[in-house]
């Protein structure tokens, strides 16, 4: 690895070790598409929603909408006590899913670019790159299957996901 490219990945590592938002991760999510890809697209919305365990989000086809599974989250969040291991499931959840918005449709296709991108951006030896190699539900392994019980509260929209100077219909 070069030195430019040494400093790029240790940018990229501290600012997703620091996010305290979903916002925070979502600008790390474009920055490293963006880098990695040379693709970006603007006027994303992220909502939260209480999703069965096996989908950790999605985005419907034709919006600007990703859907992130909150219960996962929570679980993470509650089991690991490490916000740069949350970090790294919310932004390989939330990059998946860019790229599906990006127009890449197929399922492994997106898996294998994200991994592409995480190695690139990341190195090989970071919690998102594990996440990404091994997968988000990796992180739930030795999780007692009782404490998985997704409620069913209301969908929630994340205000300030995107930062952006122009309206976007």
């Amino acid at each position: 690895m070069s030195k430019e490219d040494s400093g790029v990945v240790e940018r990229f590592r501290a600012r997703l070790d620091k996010a305290s938002s979903y916002g925070e991760v979502w600008e790390v999510v474009k920055d490293t598409v963006e880098y990695a890809l040379g693709k970006h697209r603007r006027g994303m919305m992220l909502f939260l929603d209480d999703l069965p365990i096996q989908l950790g989000a999605y985005h419907p086809l034709g919006t600007n909408n990703i859907v992130l599974n909150r219960v996962l989250v929570q679980i993470v969040e509650a089991s690991m006590e490490s916000k740069p291991v949350v970090n790294a499931l919310i932004y390989n959840l939330l990059v998946h899913e860019y790229l599906h918005a990006l127009g890449e449709i197929s399922e492994d296709g997106v898996r294998r670019t994200v991994v592409t991108v995480v190695r690139k951006c990341f190195g090989d030896d970071y919690v998102a790159t594990k996440v990404a190699v091994k997968s988000p539900w990796s992180l739930l392994r030795g999780i007692p299957p009782g404490v998985i019980n997704p409620s069913n509260r209301v969908i929630e929209i994340v205000k300030d996901f995107e930062k952006t100077d122009e309206y976007v219909v």
